[in-house]
């Protein structure tokens, strides 16, 4: 094995140090960008070097700090040559010149004021674009678009991560939301990654980070948005991609996009499955106890080994009907569903505070988890002769999640225990419908949008655990613990927004007002819980224009609203001495956040910023001791403060080598009462990340990437750091509509371990667990059909983004 990974290692190495030569002559294409007025050479100029029959961009480059660029490309065909440059007019030149050479002299660019607008020329616009609110990255001015997938040019977006886990982060936070074309879908809820792999670049038209959200959106605390919106070319027929994947840990997996056009009718597409391998994890637990005087009481040394198999599918279709001009329909579908198996054993052991044994057992585990989901959509958007940006649209949305869990916990080799052996079943859901109503006004200088919403959510779980009758050989349900949580939260919602736009400035301001009904009742014990709450959550973002740089403020409230997963009182008794739940009586928390950020657009890209946010009666993990079994469960403790700066780096350092990295660095304040005892932690938390890419030839590409992240701050303790490494190799075939890769991923680690802490007044608790890290990733894809004409899709949809992040639950069909 190690002299397999040896070979592959040094295969993958070698890429950087080789060279392809070119099939076939080329031509170079030289000349010199300058400012019509002052005749000053311009730098860092976007070049793209097209087709000049359709518009396909071959190359792009920068213009040296003279002005000058020289781009080659192979002899036989007619070119044009665009320029694009913040605060300049775009220019297009058509070639005309023969030979190996052709100088096309002295090009002039006429300065203007007017802002770039959003048009649609392949490979025109730069590929970063620093808006009033978030960051957009240009997919289709990418000139890898053709052979990447999504997951691929989330790598580089500013302030976006993908670790060598394939783990998607937003300013070093997992607390985001994504949408795909400004809506939810439930086929990312799980597994974005596998998702993302599965689709083309070549379907995306642009990625957005959205740092402040505005006021259309549901007033959930995020981090942020990553909004992916969609590229739907094709004309009267049919347009694909395929690919197919093998990894060593999690398996093979594929996927499938189409998009269709005929007539007034459109379909766009994207399925895909994935078929986990047996992933073994093993782990070790420690729990020390003490009286108020600091004495060991008892000692346990837990150890587990636990090992999971499963299978994930999804698919999701959009529908579109152009009845005419101004009236556009449109419907999806989303469809997804998992189940994973897994079996464990443990041994456990407690020692008294002498040391000598007081407590001992083994233990055996089966469990069964499936989820599913279903997302259906309609849109109904109108347009005005008067005005074609000035929209209707009217949305209604239907989602449906189940989820279940089933576990079959078998104690043996008893030595002064009593916890029966049990089996605990755990069936949750989500059912939502959704009404929104959104009306756009654009006058000359401010852009008006308000809108209506409505959204019903039924959640609850049904729990039940049966203990071993050892006498009759059948399970007892235990009434004390068997249960139905129903939580019915229903949130209604205007919203109000304002943009100014002036030749140097950018002012967007908005208001959304939130009323939120809550009905939960155990029914079992008919025990009734109500809540009514109304939050007025303002936004503010401003700009100022500079010629190749912004600056950007923003301001926002938002709010955090416990999920399923946190709400749920299901008692999760697999391990019966670290025992977890949820908390039903959660309040929502309001939270406040400040930007300023700076972006410089030259030969490269580079966003500077520091944010500010806090919060009280904040939703923390809090975990506590009673006899010699801790208990973790979710309270609104205390306050949260958070200091950060980030960066984000884009430079082309040679023709062919790209340098991007990434890194964001907070400091946390952490304080909260947990039985009236004062808890605080604080420290610094980040990550960085680097991601190097060399162009070989046309057809060859490498890449290495590594990151480190720091030990999360947590109220109770903290987590451990853990560095990631990746090398990377990809070459196109088929002329370039196939592509094969190869992934190497920790290629020195092949075993991570997760440490975390977590303490008390009376006790101690260490956790360890150890699972595969070193991967190889063997993928191949293919592309077919023709991108055209535009299917059209609605500007305007829903985006249920209210819930605090966690992973989704469902219903169960009930």
């Amino acid at each position: 094995m190690k002299t397999f990974l040896t070979i592959i290692f040094s295969f993958l190495l070698s890429t950087f140090a080789l060279a392809q030569t070119a099939v076939g002559p080329n031509i170079t294409i030289r000349g010199t960008v300058v400012d019509s007025a002052t005749k000053a050479p311009i730098s860092f100029v976007t070049v793209t070097l097209q087709d000049a029959a359709t518009r396909q961009a071959i190359k792009s480059g920068l213009t040296q700090d003279n002005g000058s660029f020289s781009i080659s490309a192979p002899e036989g065909k007619s070119y044009q040559v665009t320029f694009v440059f913040i605060g300049y007019a775009n220019k297009t030149v058509q070639l005309t010149g023969t030979g190996k050479e052709v100088n096309i002299g002295i090009v002039a660019l006429f300065a203007t004021s007017k802002q770039l607008q959003d048009v649609s020329i392949t490979a025109v616009k730069p590929l970063v674009k620093q808006e009033i609110d978030r960051i957009s990255y240009d997919v289709q001015a990418d000139p890898e678009t053709k052979t990447q997938n999504v997951l691929d040019m989330l790598r580089k977006v500013p302030l976006v991560t993908v670790d060598a886990s394939d783990n998607i982060q937003l300013k070093g936070s997992g607390n985001y939301k994504i949408l795909i074309n400004g809506k939810p879908s439930s086929l990312i809820a799980h597994n974005p990654s596998d998702v993302f792999k599965s689709m083309p670049a070549s379907s995306i038209q642009k990625i957005e980070v959205i740092t402040t959200p505005p006021a259309k959106y549901d007033a959930e605390g995020l981090t942020g948005i990553i909004n992916i919106i969609t590229n739907k070319k094709v004309d009267q027929g049919y347009n694909g991609n395929i690919n197919l994947r093998e990894n060593t840990i999690y398996g093979p997996g594929g996927g499938l996009s189409l998009t269709v056009k005929q007539g007034k009718f459109g379909l766009s597409m994207y399925s895909g499955a994935s078929d986990r391998t047996r992933t073994t994890v093993t782990s070790q637990n420690t729990l020390q106890t003490f009286d108020d005087q600091k004495n060991l009481l008892s000692n346990l040394a837990q150890s587990s080994s636990n090992s999971t198999t499963g299978h994930f599918l999804y698919t999701s279709e959009e529908f579109s009907y152009e009845i005419d001009t101004l009236n556009l329909l449109t419907a999806s579908l989303d469809l997804n569903g998992a189940h994973f198996n897994s079996l464990g054993n443990s041994s456990s052991q407690t020692f008294g505070g002498d040391g000598g044994l007081t407590q001992s057992y083994l233990q055996n585990n089966t469990s069964h988890t499936r989820w599913s989901g279903l997302d259906a959509g309609i849109n109904y958007q109108l347009g005005f002769k008067s005005n074609k940006d000035r929209l209707l649209t009217m949305s209604y949305k239907y989602d449906r999640s189940p989820n279940s869990n089933d576990n079959m916990i078998d104690i043996l080799s008893r030595y002064n225990y009593a916890v029966p052996s049990l089996h605990q079943t755990n069936s949750t859901g989500t059912r939502e419908q959704t009404f929104q109503v959104d009306y756009v006004h654009p006058l000359k200088k401010i852009n008006i949008e308000g809108g209506l919403k409505a959204i019903l959510r039924k959640n609850y779980s049904d729990f039940e655990t049966g203990d071993l009758d050892t006498v009759n050989h059948v399970y007892v349900n235990d009434p004390r613990s068997d249960n139905t949580f129903n939580y019915e939260q229903n949130v209604y919602s205007f919203y109000n927004t304002y943009q100014l736009n002036l030749k140097d400035w950018g002012f967007k301001a908005g208001l959304r007002i939130e009323n939120t009904d809550v009905n939960a009742n155990f029914v079992t014990e008919n025990t009734p819980l109500k809540q009514n709450y109304t939050n007025f959550i303002p936004s503010i973002s401003v700009q100022r224009k500079f010629k190749g740089s912004s600056l950007n403020f923003g301001f926002t409230n938002r709010i955090q609203r416990p999920d399923i997963s946190q709400l749920n009182p299901f008692v999760d008794s697999l391990n019966s001495k670290f025992i977890s739940t949820g908390n039903p009586n959660l309040q929502p928390v309001l939270s406040h956040a400040f930007e300023l950020n700076y972006s410089k657009f030259s030969k490269g890209y580079i966003n500077l910023g520091i944010s500010y946010s806090f919060a009280n009666n904040t939703i923390q993990n809090v975990t506590k001791l009673l006899d010699t079994v801790t208990y973790t469960t979710y309270q609104n403790v205390g306050s949260d403060k958070n200091l950060g700066a980030h960066i984000s780096l884009n430079y082309p350092i040679t023709k062919k080598l790209n340098l991007n990295i990434n890194g964001n660095f907070s400091y946390i304040f952490l304080r909260g009462y947990i039985n009236g005892q004062l808890y605080s932690n604080e420290g610094f938390q980040g990550y960085t990340f680097a991601y190097a890419g060399y162009k070989i030839s046309d057809t060859w590409r490498a890449g290495i990437n590594g990151g480190f992240y720091s030990a999360n701050v947590l109220l109770q303790g903290k987590s451990s750091a853990y560095v990631f490494t990746s090398i990377s190799t990809s070459k196109d075939i088929l002329n370039k509509k196939g592509s094969i890769f190869i992934n190497l991923s920790n290629p020195y680690a092949r075993y991570k371990t997760n440490r975390s802490t977590t303490r008390d007044v009376n006790f101690y608790r260490t956790s360890a667990s150890e699972f595969p890290y070193r991967s190889l990733n063997i993928g191949f894809s293919y592309r077919f059909g023709k991108l055209k004409a535009e299917i059209k899709k609605n500007k305007h949809g829903i985006e249920n983004d209210d819930i605090k992040g966690g992973n989704k639950s469902g219903d169960t069909g009930k």
